[in-house]
């Protein structure tokens, strides 16, 4: 019999799932509005806006992006710890990379709820 010794942060299966089920959260989101702009008669800035206007598309818009945050936050982490061999290089990627993400979230804050 064979002892397995695992080692490590143990990322795998959680990461893995977390991707499947942010690309999910997205698909969703992307079906759902492009369902919602087939469905308009006529197209313009005012339906535009009044779509936007209302909490529930603000909240499952700020839903996708931050699906959309944390799904970019795994591959961009897995492709840096896969190739940037130097662990000083790799610590400033990944900290400029969280600062992005932290600045995008709260940029999307902003735009939209107006803040």
């Amino acid at each position: 019999m064979v002892n397995r010794i695992v080692t490590g942060a143990h990322y795998g299966l959680r990461d893995w799932l977390v991707q499947r089920v942010t690309a999910g959260v997205m698909v969703l989101y992307v079906l759902g509005l492009a369902g919602w702009a087939l469905w308009q008669p006529a197209f313009g800035y005012d339906i535009w806006t009044e779509l936007f206007s209302g909490d529930l598309m603000r909240s499952f818009s700020l839903l996708f992006l931050l699906s959309l945050f944390y799904h970019a936050w795994i591959g961009v982490r897995d492709i840096v710890m896969d190739y940037v061999k130097l662990a000083s290089i790799r610590l400033l990627i990944h900290v400029l990379v969280i600062l992005a993400l932290i600045m995008y979230v709260i940029w999307a804050v902003q735009i939209l709820w107006g803040l």
